[in-house]
C-alpha cells in the first residue's frame, strides 16, 4: 500500500515480519518526525504501523511538509 490522501490526512499502513520489525521502523521513524519537529498520528498493532500525516498549524490539512515526511518515511522501509 502506498499512501492515500483522505480526509486531510496522507495515510499508510505499514506491514513487517514481526512487532519486533514495526518497532524498529516505529523508531527510526520517530527520529525523522521529531528532527522535523511534525509528529503524526500512529497506531502499532503487533507487525503493522498505520501514520496519519497532516499539518495541525494549517488546520488538519495536508501540507508541503507532509509530502515530503512522507517521502522520507518511505526511504526508510
Amino acid at each position: 500500500m502506498k499512501w492515500e490522501e483522505k480526509n486531510d490526512e496522507l495515510v499508510r499502513i505499514f506491514k513487517f515480519k514481526d512487532f519486533n520489525e514495526a518497532f524498529g521502523f516505529m523508531s527510526r521513524v520517530a527520529l525523522v518526525f521529531e528532527k522535523a519537529n511534525h509528529h503524526p498520528t500512529w497506531t502499532n498493532t503487533w507487525n503493522m504501523v498505520e501514520i496519519h500525516l497532516s499539518t495541525h498549524d494549517a488546520g488538519n490539512k495536508v501540507t508541503h511538509k507532509d509530502r515530503e515526511l512522507a517521502k522520507e518515511i518511505d526511504k526508510l522501509i
